[in-house]
């Protein structure tokens, strides 16, 4: 998901400002999830996911790639 924030931005043209602006999301926040500093609460993810425009289905797909990638680190 983390990753996925980074590049949907950028295939976007977002800046992590701009991203900002459209969600709400503090672009220190922002910065934080994309550098895997931090892991979002479900409402912030939420805001950048619909300012990001992803659909359903990209959603469950990288909800699904963090849940192979945390079960990865636990090993």
């Amino acid at each position: 998901i983390l990753e996925g924030v980074h590049n949907h931005r950028i295939a976007k043209n977002y800046t992590q400002e701009k991203l900002s602006e459209l969600s709400g999301v503090d672009p220190r926040t922002i910065l934080r999830i994309e550098k895997e500093l931090t892991t979002p609460k479900v409402d912030t993810y939420s805001k950048i996911v619909i300012a990001l425009g992803l659909t359903n289905e990209e959603i469950g797909e990288h909800i699904r790639s963090l849940a192979v990638k945390n079960n990865l680190k636990q090993k």
